[in-house]
């Protein structure tokens, strides 16, 4: 087996965020190798987002592709260490594709308030931004929305327990008092992906998905590069057994969901470890699922 062909597979083994850590990490090193002394890279200015909305016409990849680029060492690790371990509650909590909605939607609504703000607010009022990199809106976004949806769940910060809650409350106001420091532009996309965990987990907890269109339309651009197999499968007919006019997995899914949001609903109010180890057991299996 080859070099490339053994990173491959190893890459292949990776959860979906560890992917996108790679990727990140990837990206960066190129950054730092195409730099030139005392400039940014070529790389940084080519998916970095700007804040001109007519340059931004140019580049409409880059409403995603800056929350996958970094240029400054700290930057990228601290966001990718908290990205790392949320992402291992996340995973344990909830669907990888839903996750993956809340940090991806966090990204480009943190991008749209950065190009809104710096296309709509009087230049008097802001502090020169020409483009904003980093994936911090869309860990803004997951952080934000655990402390809405689990706020009573407590994390450990060095020595102490901290509520889910005060976490999102600290770090909005951290934001908003950001908007007034050389940082502005990236403050503002934090704001704008903490309001999407927001609204994601308010929704949610209606029984409301808001990325569920998002899903089905990541879903098809990734049929798009998947191989076509021209052989043709012959399907016996099969009487289809019902349950509440239901056919029997989409009955077995809407009975799993509804034991995920009882669990959720537990740990919302009584925190992780009131869970007993057979309901711990079934959130990790159904976040491998």
């Amino acid at each position: 087996m080859s070099i490339f062909q053994d990173l491959k597979y190893k890459f292949n083994k990776l959860n979906a965020f560890e992917k996108i850590i790679t990727i990140n990490i990837v990206l960066f090193i190129v950054a730092r190798l195409t730099a030139g002394i005392g400039s940014s890279s070529k790389l940084v200015t080519y998916l970095g987002l700007p804040s001109e909305f007519s340059s931004f016409l140019w580049k409409p990849w880059t409403i995603i592709t800056y929350g996958f680029t970094h240029f400054d060492f700290f930057h990228i690790l601290f966001n990718l260490l908290i990205l790392y371990y949320i992402s291992i509650m996340l995973l344990n909590l909830f669907r990888p594709k839903m996750a993956l909605n809340i940090y991806f939607l966090g990204i480009i609504v943190g991008g749209l308030a950065f190009l809104f703000v710096y296309n709509v607010v009087p230049q008097q009022y802001l502090i020169n931004a020409p483009t904003v990199i980093g994936a911090s809106a869309g860990i803004r976004a997951l952080l934000i929305f655990l402390g809405v949806y689990m706020p009573d769940s407590e994390v450990r910060i060095f020595m102490f327990n901290v509520k889910l809650k005060y976490v999102a409350i600290f770090l909005v106001v951290m934001d908003v008092l950001g908007l007034f420091g050389l940082n502005q532009g990236g403050n503002v996309a934090h704001l704008g992906g903490a309001l999407l965990g927001y609204l994601y987990a308010t929704k949610l907890q209606q029984g409301k998905d808001i990325g569920s269109g998002f899903e089905k339309l990541m879903d098809t651009v990734a049929s798009w590069f998947q191989p076509k197999s021209n052989l043709k499968t012959v399907h016996r007919q099969r009487k289809k057994s019902s349950f509440a006019g239901k056919s029997k997995k989409e009955f077995d899914t809407f009975n799993k969901q509804k034991k995920i949001d009882l669990i959720l609903d537990k740990i919302s109010k009584s925190g992780y470890d009131s869970l007993t180890s057979e309901e711990k057991e079934f959130l990790f299996k159904a976040g491998k699922d």
